[in-house]
């Protein structure tokens, strides 16, 4: 079994920030991109940002300049640094990863965490 377990997430001012983080536990035999969703009420879930095993990083355009993703390999974690926080930011935040979570076999799978509330509001 993998789990993904955020931290991080609250009630913050615009203009704030809330650092996201994600801990990746459980049977692990390899993990390639790791990965920050939202999903605001109505709306799809939507990629944020992602980075691969080798720290090449992929950010939505509205919030490039603003948020930065980071990852610990040697820890399985993936962070979510978020500046200058606005309204449009407030959604439930996911976790994702694609993880290798069998012994014999080669194949990844895409795991997500539980969410965690992020509110921008004054």
């Amino acid at each position: 079994q993998v789990q993904l377990l955020e931290s991080g997430g609250g009630l913050v001012q615009p203009g704030g920030s809330l650092r996201l983080s994600c801990a990746a536990s459980g049977s692990i035999f390899g993990i390639n991109t790791m990965g920050w969703y939202r999903q605001a009420p109505g709306k799809e879930r939507d990629l944020v940002a992602d980075i691969t095993s080798g720290g090449t990083t992929t950010y939505t355009d509205s919030v490039k300049g603003r948020f930065t993703i980071s990852r610990d390999n040697a820890k399985n974690m993936v962070y979510l640094q978020m500046n200058t926080l606005e309204p449009e930011d407030t959604a439930v935040y996911y976790c994702s990863a694609k993880i290798r979570s069998l012994r014999w076999s080669a194949s990844f799978s895409t795991y997500w965490g539980q969410g965690t509330q992020v509110t921008v509001s004054s």
